[in-house]
């Protein structure tokens, strides 16, 4: 039987699935796909906290619908770094990343004509949830390929150590779920 974590995101009491990550790790899996009510309330509460920014960027998919609805509140444009190469895709940019939630390692690609929505942009960088900041490290150094100006890196949720870090603006804390473990020396 599955074990739940209750929190509130955004003013909103949610129930996230824990999920085994290893044997003596879970987290509590927060999907926004298909639940309208928290992604309105997390891009409301994120666009409050935010700097000025010209243009949204996330990665596929999780962050998708935050970004959407974070740039149709603010009627700002984003941007979303692909997993794989498309047919319409051209003078592609691309960086490699290694995230909690994937088993192997993953490359992000941005088209060319996306990468330069953000050349000489200030570009906020939006994703579900900041764990340990490989996908944040990927988009940054996307920005940087297409020769934008990160301006913030925003999450809805930071799980673990990275809600300890003061570069992020997030919504609310995750924590990480240790079992089996023995703490003697």
């Amino acid at each position: 039987m599955a074990e739940f974590y209750e929190m509130q995101i955004a003013g909103l009491t949610r129930k996230l699935k824990k999920c085994p990550v290893n044997e003596n790790l879970e987290i509590g899996a927060f999907i926004m796909f298909s639940d309208v009510e928290v992604t309105v309330k997390s891009a409301e509460a994120l666009l409050a906290k935010v700097p000025e920014f010209d243009v949204l960027l996330t990665a596929e998919s999780k962050g998708i619908p935050l970004a959407y609805e974070m740039a149709r509140q603010s009627g700002k444009n984003y941007v979303v770094a692909r997993k794989s190469v498309k047919l319409y895709m051209q003078d592609v940019v691309s960086v490699n990343v290694k995230s909690i939630t994937t088993e192997q390692e993953q490359v992000l690609y941005l088209d060319g004509e996306k990468a330069d929505l953000l050349k000489n942009k200030k570009v906020l960088i939006v994703d579900d949830v900041i764990s340990t900041g490989e996908s944040l490290r990927a988009l940054e150094y996307l920005v940087q390929k297409a020769n934008g100006i990160v301006a913030g890196k925003a999450a809805v949720l930071a799980e673990g150590d990275a809600s300890e870090r003061n570069d992020i603006i997030f919504l609310e804390k995750l924590p990480l779920f240790f079992k089996n473990l023995n703490l003697s020396k």
